[in-house]
C-alpha cells in the first residue's frame, strides 16, 4: 500500500515538475499556442533545455529515452491541470496539443536498430527516399446501430486494421452490425516517409538501409524526397499477417514525435553576426577571385581559369520571372572535355562537397529514369505508382555533376534536354503526368571519342554527344594534356607533396613524432589547403545568393552587347558562319551576375562583363573556332557541321540536278569536275559525296553514277 502512495506521490509531483520547467523556459511559446490554435498546436521542447534544467531535468530526460508515452502523457497532464493553454475550451486544446522533442543527444543508425529499442525513443538521421500522399486516418470512430439507430461512445482506432463493435446494442438489446458515422468520428492527417542511410557511414559493399516512418498532424507535408532529415520518435513493432496467418516476426516502423530538416540549399546555411563580419571583410579584398579560384581542389594544380569558372557556377546568375509567366534560368552549365588524367573527376567530386544538395554520378552507371524521375509499383503505402526522383531532381535548388556524359545512351542523355533549359522534368507513364523540378546548375565532364584529343580534326567531332545538348551548355572548356617542361615539373612537385603531407599525417596518427609540432604540419599543409576554409566559403554563398541580387550597369551592357555585335558582324555576310547565337549572350549575362556577386556588389560592373568575355572567348576559341574560314562558327558546336562543309553540299546537289539525264542520274567525276572548277578541293568535294551516300540524302545504283533520293 506504502509504495502504491509513493508511486502516487511521484506521477503528482512529475506533472508538477513539468509545471515549473515550461512555465520557466516555454511561457512565450504556450501563449502563441493559445493565440494561434489550431494554425500552431505543436510545443517544441530542446531535450538539451530539459538535460540543463538542474537533477530533476536530467531524470526527467533519462525518462523520456526510456517511456516516452509516459513523459508526453505528463506533459499534457501539466498543460490541463495548471491551465498553461489559457482559453475558453483550454480542456479541447490541452488534448489536441501534440508534445515534440528535438536535439537528442545521440542518433543511432537505422542498421543498428534492435528489439530492445521497441517502445523507446529514438534520433534515426537519413535521405528521405519516398514520401506517400497526405490521407485522414480513423482515429476514434462513432458507430450507429443499423437496428434501431443508437450511437455508440467514440470507439479508439489502433494503427492498421479498422476495429468494429460487433455486439449488442444497448438500446434494442439485439446483436447487430454497426454502421460508422464519418461525421462524428475523429480523423487525423497521416503520411508515411522512407529513409535511408546516408551514404557517407557505409562500408565498402554495404547496401543503405531502409526504415518506414509514420508522420501525422502538423508533421505532414514538411519533407520531400532527397531531403536530408534527423527524425526523433518512438520504435513501434507490428506484427506480420501473411494469408491471414500471424507470424512470429514482427515489422518495424518509426512513430516521428519531430523532425528536424537539415540545411537543403545555399538559402538554408545558418550564418551568424561573426560570420556576417568576416564575409563582408573578405568581399572588399581585390584577391578575392583569386582566393576563391585556389580553394577549389587545392590538391590539383593549375586550371586557373577553369577553376574561376567553377566558383561563377557555385555563385550562379540571377533567376528571372517574367509577367508572361516564363522564366530565364539563373543556373549556369558547364562541360569540361578533356584528355584522361587531367583531373576532371576529382574537381566535380570537390565541388559536390561544397554544395549543400550536391548530387554525383556517373553517366555509364546511370540510365535516363536515374537522372530525371522513374515510376515504380510498391507496396509501400498501399501498393499504387509513384514516382521516385532521380539525380536531377534530388539535385534540385544545389549542383549535379554527371562524369562521363559522353558514356551515356543517346535515350539517356536526350532526357537531359529539357532539365537543363527548361529546368523541370515532365513524366508520363504508369498514368501518372507530372512535372517535376530540377532547378539546378549542371557541370559535366567528358572524354575525346578517340580518347585523346586529335590537334587538327575539329572539336566537335571528337566530342561523342549531340550538338543539340552541347548548344545548352554555358561554357564548354578544353583541357588538353600538351607535354611542356616547366608545367610538367611543377606539377610533378605539387603532386609529390600531396603524398609527402598524406604521409606525415597518417604516421603521425600511428606513430606521433618527437619535435613535430602544429606550425611544422601547417607549414607542410600548406601547398594542398585551400585559401578559403570550405566553412566560410559555403557561408559566403549562402551570403551572397541570399542578398546580393546585381543590376546591369550600363557600361557593362554596352560591352557585352558589343562583343556579342563584334561576334556577330563577322556573319554580315551570307558567306560567313554564324558565329554566336542569342543563347551565348544570355550565358555571358548570367556569369557576369555570378562575377558580380562574388564581389557582394549590387551592380554588374564593367570589370565583370570584361572577366567573363575573356572566360567565354577562350571557350569558343577551344570549341567554335573553324580554321577554314579564320573565324568563329557556332555552327560547328550547334549542329556538328561547319558552314562551309555545307555550302558544298548545297552546290554538290545543284550540280547533280543539273547534269543529271531524264532518269536523274549523273557521273561522279563531272561533278566533281565542276566543283574543282569553282575552287574547292576535290578531295574535300569526294569527302562530302560519301557524307551524301552515307547519309541517305544520295544513292550509288552503279559504279561511277549518283542519283539524289
Amino acid at each position: 500500500m506504502a509504495d502504491t502512495k509513493t508511486e502516487k506521490v511521484k506521477v503528482t509531483d512529475r506533472t508538477g515538475d513539468w509545471n515549473r520547467f515550461l512555465k520557466k523556459h516555454y511561457k512565450a511559446e504556450l501563449g502563441e499556442i493559445a493565440r494561434e490554435y489550431p494554425y500552431r498546436r505543436s510545443l517544441i521542447i530542446d531535450f538539451q533545455k530539459l538535460e540543463k534544467w538542474g537533477k530533476k531535468g536530467l531524470e526527467i530526460s533519462d525518462e523520456l529515452l526510456k517511456n516516452p508515452g509516459k513523459v508526453v502523457g505528463d506533459v499534457r497532464d501539466a498543460i490541463k491541470n495548471f491551465n498553461l493553454i489559457f482559453t475558453k475550451d483550454e480542456e479541447e486544446k490541452a488534448e489536441n496539443v501534440n508534445i515534440r522533442f528535438i536535439h537528442l543527444p545521440r542518433k543511432i543508425d537505422v542498421r543498428d536498430i534492435r528489439a530492445h529499442h521497441i517502445n523507446t525513443f529514438l534520433s534515426v538521421e537519413g535521405i528521405i527516399r519516398k514520401t506517400t500522399e497526405v490521407r485522414p486516418r480513423l482515429t476514434y470512430a462513432v458507430f450507429r446501430c443499423l437496428n434501431c439507430g443508437e450511437l455508440t461512445p467514440a470507439y479508439k482506432q489502433g494503427y492498421g486494421k479498422f476495429q468494429e463493435p460487433y455486439r449488442n446494442c444497448t438500446q434494442c438489446e439485439r446483436q447487430t452490425k454497426m454502421e460508422l458515422v464519418p461525421q462524428l468520428s475523429k480523423f487525423l492527417d497521416v503520411q508515411k516517409l522512407r529513409i535511408q542511410e546516408s551514404p557517407e557511414g557505409l562500408r565498402g559493399g554495404e547496401q543503405p538501409e531502409t526504415l518506414d516512418v509514420d508522420i501525422t498532424d502538423d508533421l505532414v507535408a514538411n519533407a520531400a524526397p532527397g531531403d536530408r532529415v534527423v527524425i526523433n520518435g518512438i520504435l513501434r513493432s507490428i506484427q506480420r499477417v501473411t494469408q491471414g496467418n500471424k507470424s512470429s516476426l514482427f515489422d518495424i516502423y518509426l512513430e516521428a514525435n519531430s523532425i528536424e530538416i537539415g540545411e537543403k540549399e545555399f538559402e538554408e546555411v545558418a550564418i551568424s553576426e561573426e560570420d556576417e563580419e568576416e564575409i563582408l571583410q573578405l568581399s572588399s579584398d581585390p584577391e578575392i577571385y583569386e582566393k576563391f579560384g585556389k580553394s577549389i581542389a587545392p590538391s590539383i594544380y593549375g586550371n586557373s581559369e577553369v577553376k574561376e569558372a567553377i566558383t561563377l557556377i557555385l555563385f550562379g546568375g540571377i533567376m528571372k520571372e517574367l509577367p508572361d509567366g516564363s522564366h530565364l534560368r539563373g543556373d549556369i552549365h558547364m562541360l569540361l572535355v578533356g584528355d584522361p588524367g587531367i583531373a576532371k573527376s576529382q574537381m566535380l567530386r570537390y565541388v559536390i562537397r561544397l554544395s549543400p544538395r550536391g548530387i554525383y554520378t556517373s553517366g555509364k552507371s546511370s540510365t535516363s529514369a536515374g537522372l530525371t524521375a522513374t515510376a515504380v509499383k510498391d507496396e509501400f503505402g498501399d501498393g499504387r505508382w509513384t514516382l521516385e526522383a532521380g539525380a536531377l531532381v534530388l539535385a534540385d535548388m544545389g549542383i549535379a555533376a554527371v562524369d562521363e556524359m559522353d558514356k551515356m545512351t543517346r535515350d539517356d542523355r536526350s532526357s537531359l534536354h529539357e532539365a537543363m533549359e527548361q529546368q523541370t522534368i515532365s513524366i508520363a507513364k504508369a498514368g501518372i503526368t507530372a512535372t517535376l523540378r530540377s532547378r539546378c546548375a549542371l557541370l559535366g565532364a567528358a572524354n575525346p571519342k578517340m580518347g585523346r584529343f586529335d590537334e587538327y580534326a575539329p572539336i566537335a567531332e571528337q566530342i561523342n554527344m549531340p550538338p543539340s545538348l552541347l548548344s545548352r551548355f554555358d561554357l564548354i572548356f578544353v583541357m588538353r594534356d600538351k607535354p611542356n617542361d616547366s608545367l610538367d615539373r611543377a606539377i610533378g612537385e605539387h603532386i609529390l607533396k600531396s603524398h609527402e603531407v598524406g604521409e606525415l599525417i597518417e604516421h603521425i596518427k600511428k606513430n606521433p613524432i618527437e619535435g613535430i609540432d602544429d606550425n611544422y604540419i601547417d607549414q607542410k599543409l600548406s601547398p594542398v589547403t585551400p585559401e578559403i576554409d570550405p566553412l566560410i566559403f559555403r557561408k559566403y554563398i549562402a551570403y551572397s545568393k541570399r542578398n546580393c541580387f546585381p543590376l546591369l550597369s550600363a557600361e557593362a551592357k554596352e560591352k557585352l552587347v558589343a562583343y556579342y555585335l563584334s561576334l556577330r558582324n563577322l556573319a554580315a555576310d551570307n558567306s560567313k558562319p554564324v558565329p554566336v547565337t542569342a543563347r551565348q549572350l544570355e550565358a555571358m549575362v548570367r556569369l557576369a551576375e555570378a562575377s558580380a556577386r562574388i564581389r557582394l556588389s549590387p551592380q554588374v560592373e564593367e570589370s565583370d562583363a570584361e572577366r567573363v568575355i575573356k572566360i567565354v572567348d577562350r571557350c569558343l576559341r577551344d570549341v567554335a573556332y573553324d580554321p577554314d574560314s579564320g573565324s568563329f562558327d557556332i555552327d560547328k558546336l550547334v549542329t556538328g557541321i561547319p558552314k562551309q562543309r555545307r555550302d558544298i553540299i548545297r552546290e554538290i546537289k545543284e550540280a547533280i540536278k543539273v547534269n543529271a539525264d531524264d532518269s536523274g542520274y549523273a557521273r561522279i567525276e563531272e561533278v566533281i569536275d565542276i566543283l574543282s572548277q569553282k575552287g574547292h578541293d576535290k578531295d574535300d568535294v569526294k569527302r562530302r559525296i560519301d557524307d551524301l551516300l552515307r547519309s541517305g540524302e544520295a544513292m550509288q545504283p552503279r559504279h561511277g553514277i549518283i542519283k539524289l533520293i
